[in-house]
């Protein structure tokens, strides 16, 4: 079997995917209950104060603070109620000198007010109010616009929605938002030993549960994309070459697993003008990129490798999405030994400030993946890491 004449170093492989790679310029308006993980298309910009107006802050009464001035637990100063008034109702009372309004939490703070003094700072006999120590300007008032201004760039382009992303649009008027279409990924699973359901007498006679597509499915929808399966397709070299010259007519990415070496079989590579063929990266050292299509790995291991270490970062720039890794540090809890020259996904699990490396090995094992949420690269010039050395841990 052949070999890589070279291998491109991780870093090289990468620029020149992502030099390949252009942003996609649809968009599309969707409501906010359809939002959650999609990539703002535009800066969005608060068309009103949040929140409208000045409101309380806590359960008590509206008052003048330099009625207040004197006011002492021996000696407290009496204030008449005029109005009470809970949250989403509106005074018409105006806070005069030695008037108060009672109001809740969230309650329009009345005209003359500009404090609001805990109820329990009061004690009260009728309509009158004994004020027991005094208030200052401004105290326990949410003044308007104290969360969001008018005018404020509220969020950036290239936001992924979260929950708390969604709340603030709406508070402040959205019901809809524009994001970036989710782009056409397409996934063909090559291998004769493949098969796409349960066969009890298929499996012992040397066939294989095939898993890659259900894992690539879940990873292009985590990361922004519309997956788009062609099924498993068998190790035939006219039918290889017309499922991927389809997928790339009908797609805005094409990810090919299987075939990426240079068996007998592996035909995948044959139809793809590559940019790179072969990299320094362990698991997954066959893949290839060109013509937006990445030809992958067999093994789930690899593929799910090769997709965290190329294919993320492809569809992030597709959709122009900003801030989609999460990095932590952490404390090896063992030493990593890593071999020079090779760029290693090394797979952890992280908790507690703590990563601690998976033993399972192996380009099929698909439980070390889940028995991870986590990975570090260990760059091609380092012969790994120490027990109790501080390392970036990249989530998943």
């Amino acid at each position: 079997m052949r070999e890589f004449k070279r291998l491109t170093p991780y870093g090289e492989a990468l620029n020149l995917m992502l030099d390949n790679i252009e942003e996609i310029p649809e968009t599309e308006e969707v409501s906010l209950d359809n939002a959650l993980g999609r990539v703002l298309a535009e800066d969005i910009v608060s068309p009103i104060d949040s929140p409208p107006f000045d409101r309380a802050a806590v359960d008590g009464y509206a008052l003048r603070a330099e009625d207040t001035f004197p006011a002492r637990e021996y000696n407290p100063v009496e204030l008449k109620v005029i109005d009470e008034i809970n949250a989403g109702e509106e005074s018409s009372a105006k806070v005069e000198p030695g008037t108060a309004v009672k109001l809740t939490t969230g309650a329009k703070i009345p005209d003359g007010a500009n404090a609001v003094l805990m109820q329990e700072m009061a004690e009260r006999d009728r309509d009158i109010i004994r004020v027991l120590r005094p208030a200052a300007p401004g105290q326990n008032v949410a003044f308007a616009g104290e969360d969001v201004k008018r005018g404020d760039v509220v969020l950036r382009k290239g936001q992924i929605l979260r929950p708390q992303d969604l709340a603030l649009l709406k508070s402040v008027s959205f019901k809809r938002v524009k994001v970036k279409r989710r782009p056409r990924v397409g996934i063909i699973v090559t291998g004769d030993e493949l098969i796409e359901e349960f066969d009890e007498e298929a499996l012992k006679s040397g066939k294989i549960l095939e898993s890659n597509s259900t894992m690539l499915k879940g990873l292009v929808k985590q990361y922004f994309g519309e997956p788009v399966f062609y099924g498993v397709v068998p190790d035939e070299e006219e039918a290889i070459r017309e499922a991927i010259e389809r997928a790339k007519t009908e797609n805005d990415l094409v990810l090919v697993t299987g075939g990426s070496a240079f068996g007998d079989k592996d035909f995948a590579h044959r139809f793809v003008r590559l940019l790179f063929h072969g990299t320094t990266i362990k698991p997954g050292r066959p893949i290839g990129y060109g013509e937006r299509t990445f030809v992958m790995s067999g093994y789930p291991a690899a593929v799910f490798a090769q997709f965290h270490l190329y294919v993320k970062h492809a569809l992030a720039k597709l959709v122009g999405a900003r801030d989609y890794e999460i990095k932590v540090r952490a404390e090896l809890v063992e030493r990593i030994p890593s071999q020079l020259g090779r760029y290693e996904f090394v797979k952890v699990h992280y908790e507690g400030g703590k990563a601690r490396p998976i033993k399972k090995r192996g380009s099929g094992i698909i439980s070390s993946l889940v028995e991870s949420n986590g990975y570090i690269g260990i760059p091609e010039d380092s012969e790994g890491y120490l027990e109790g050395e501080e390392v970036w841990v990249t989530l998943y």
